[in-house]
């Protein structure tokens, strides 16, 4: 609990910090996790967990709609079928040094009742950059495989994985009965960089690293799509290892590999933090030679038993911890400063440097993020800087050495004027963020809300990369989304263009075809509103249902003070900005031009969710203190139930589920003759409808 010497306004800025912490790690694991898509670094993240973790312990008493010592990964994705796991695939916490690995041994020690002098061995194995990967073996046989999805649940991805060459389709040696063996999808370096090739060469988007490579390999479809990617496997665990016969991790590597599987090498049996230490220098100063990324170490407590002793707490074995690798660093010399255009127009500075290698990759561009962040740290053209690449996400400046700054240097000035189309340059108050005002009349605007448009997340056609979508631009064929799907007018020019040909112009209009039916999730997010990302997008469509319905209420919405605007602001999740953004969105010419051409040439589906349930169209607002639900586990309830959470009290709200200490949502609901349930009895209408 905070000091009592805190005001009550210092107490409820960390309060809201703590809020901003949660939601800005459950953004970061949605696009890691479900998208994948990172973009912040490892080391990053782990800042924002720690922060999160630091602020949680002084307040544990907030309730946050995500909780993300509680989540785990991200829900199964949309077209995937669920697979549930008979055993929660976990996380593990991070050491980031030599005293955090110490403090991890000094816990497990207390907690096992082992003495300072007592022996406790453990497995060090490399921690791989890939993708948590469940097989269901039975009499041998594999009939399952599945993503890690939120711990709980997965993707089934069965179809996918037997076109992995390292998976043995049935075990060798001696097995269980059933068998669940755990391991990482990944894919090595250099079939990385062939594939990037590949990929470039015919005009389809590149991959930002090996990790996202694997991740989108494995999350296709259509699995003859993976069958043409080079994905690679370890087995490093077995999730029912009390049915496998040995005692220890090391025994258990080797029944994983008498099996059929790889192992994650080099791995070492290590006794005591000294050791373990000795084996971390040596793998963080080789790691670069690796064939595939690894982004720290994995250690285990090699008794089976004393695992199973240890046991878990929250989303984390007591028995096992990894122990991260520092980002690597490199200095070079910046050549120049770039201002790149976003989809949403906004204006991100960009250090082409000196190329030069940091941890075996060659690095040739830096992130500078804002005109904030290069005032910050006063970067300039010409200047030596301390790079730093973490998690294989775009490198970034770390530092300036102004010591070796040349004597003609001068500050970087950030355009006023768009660099691609010449339009005023604008900032939001309160945002960092620049954007170009030019709108779809930016040719790098349109490019990026087409890309944005065709890309994975979105409606994911296949064969329309950056470049590919250029020289569409460029021949006057395609301006806006639309005019993707009236491609085939063009199929006889297109098909005698250099590069093209007749079968890829088939292929192309064949995967165009079949993107004509999007559900409307799919397509809000596609339109590429600005903060109106992958969730937000499902939780307008969850809402609202159908298209109609979805597009009526939003140019109601831009009216202030409608009961339209107040039922999109109590949509749990959107808030005042999210809501301007669409209103702004909806009250566009341009942008309604656009979509309406759109609605001629696709099918909008209306949703189907787990929200059609019992409660489904129900507003349900909760205020006060549970005593035996969180807040999130609230939230989840009423959602399994087809009810949407409310952030506040309207005439559309259906109940209020009021706890302990309920304030003015209370007093609102008593006032306008909203129902108003207990804790109790909100569960009792669950059990009844359920």
């Amino acid at each position: 609990m905070p000091k009592a010497s805190t005001s009550s306004q210092q107490e409820t800025e960390q309060e809201k910090k703590l809020r901003q912490l949660a939601e800005e790690i459950r953004v970061h694991d949605a696009r890691y996790h479900g998208a994948d898509a990172p973009t912040i670094s490892d080391a990053a993240y782990d800042a924002l967990r720690a922060a999160f973790k630091k602020l949680r312990k002084q307040y544990p008493h907030v309730a946050l709609s995500y909780d993300p010592d509680q989540k785990l990964g991200a829900p199964v994705a949309q077209g995937f079928a669920k697979a549930a796991h008979a055993t929660p695939m976990l996380s593990l916490d991070n050491a980031f040094d030599a005293d955090d690995v110490a403090d991890f041994f000094a816990r497990l020690r207390r907690y096992l009742n082992v003495l300072d002098d007592g022996s406790l061995p453990c497995m060090a194995e490399p921690k791989i950059d890939g993708v948590s990967l469940s097989l269901r073996y039975e009499d041998g046989q594999l009939v399952l495989g599945a993503t890690r999805g939120d711990g709980q649940v997965g993707e089934n991805v069965t179809d996918n994985i037997r076109t992995i060459a390292d998976i043995p389709p049935k075990l060798s040696g001696k097995f269980p009965i059933t068998v669940d063996v755990r391991g990482e999808v990944y894919m090595t370096k250099v079939d990385f960089l062939a594939l990037n090739q590949s990929r470039e060469a015919e005009g389809q988007d590149v991959f930002a690293n090996p990790r996202n490579a694997a991740a989108g390999s494995l999350r296709q479809l259509d699995a003859r799509i993976t069958a043409t990617r080079p994905l690679r496997f370890f087995g490093y665990a077995v999730a029912n290892s009390d049915d496998v016969g040995v005692l220890t991790q090391q025994a258990l590597r080797e029944k994983i590999k008498e099996w059929g599987f790889v192992l994650n090498e080099p791995a070492e049996l290590c006794d005591g933090v000294d050791d373990l230490q000795h084996y971390y220098e040596r793998m963080k100063n080789t790691r670069h030679t690796l064939p595939y990324d690894v982004d720290g170490l994995v250690y285990k407590i090699n008794n089976l038993s004393l695992q199973k002793k240890a046991g878990f707490v929250g989303r984390a074995p007591r028995f096992a911890v990894a122990h991260k690798f520092p980002a690597e660093q490199a200095t070079t010399c910046v050549r120049d400063i770039m201002v790149q255009v976003g989809r949403t127009g906004a204006l991100t500075p960009v250090a082409e440097l000196e190329p030069v290698n940091v941890g075996g990759v060659l690095v040739s561009r830096a992130t500078l993020h804002n005109e904030d962040e290069i005032r910050r740290k006063d970067i300039r053209v010409g200047d030596v800087v301390r790079i730093q690449r973490a998690g294989d996400v775009i490198p970034q400046v770390v530092a300036v050495m102004v010591d070796q700054r040349p004597a003609s240097s001068q500050p970087f000035v950030f355009p006023t004027m768009c660099p691609v189309c010449g339009a005023a340059v604008v900032r939001v108050e309160g945002q960092a963020v620049q954007r170009c005002s030019g709108g779809m009349g930016c040719r790098a605007q349109r490019l990026e809300r087409l890309k944005h448009f065709v890309g994975r997340e979105a409606l994911n056609i296949e064969g329309l990369g950056e470049r590919r979508l250029q020289e569409l631009m460029d021949w006057g064929w395609v301006a806006q989304p639309a005019d993707i799907f009236r491609l085939k007018k063009h199929a006889g020019d297109l098909a005698a263009r250099e590069g093209w040909g007749e079968k890829s112009v088939e292929k192309l209009l064949a995967a165009i075809d079949e993107r004509r039916r999007v559900t409307l999730s799919k397509f809000i997010y596609a339109l590429g509103i600005p903060q109106v990302g992958e969730q937000t997008a499902k939780l307008l469509a969850r809402h609202y249902g159908n298209f109609p319905s979805f597009e009526k209420c939003m140019k109601a919405a831009a009216v202030p003070d409608s009961a339209e605007a107040s039922d999109l602001q109590n949509i749990d999740g959107i808030g005042a900005s999210v809501a301007a953004e669409l209103a702004n969105f909806f009250a566009h010419q341009a942008e309604q031009e656009a979509m309406r051409a759109l609605r001629q040439e696709l099918e909008v589906m209306a949703e189907d969710t787990v929200a059609r349930g019992p409660l489904s169209g129900k507003v349900v607002v909760f205020t006060g203190a549970l005593q035996t639900l969180s807040r999130a586990a609230a939230k989840e309830s009423a959602e399994k139930a087809g009810a949407v959470v409310g952030s506040s009290v309207t005439r559309q709200t259906h109940f209020v589920v009021a706890g302990d200490d309920a304030g003015s949502k209370l007093k609102k609901a008593r006032d306008m003759g909203v129902p108003v349930l207990t804790e109790t009895q909100w569960l009792e209408m669950l059990g009844a409808r359920a």
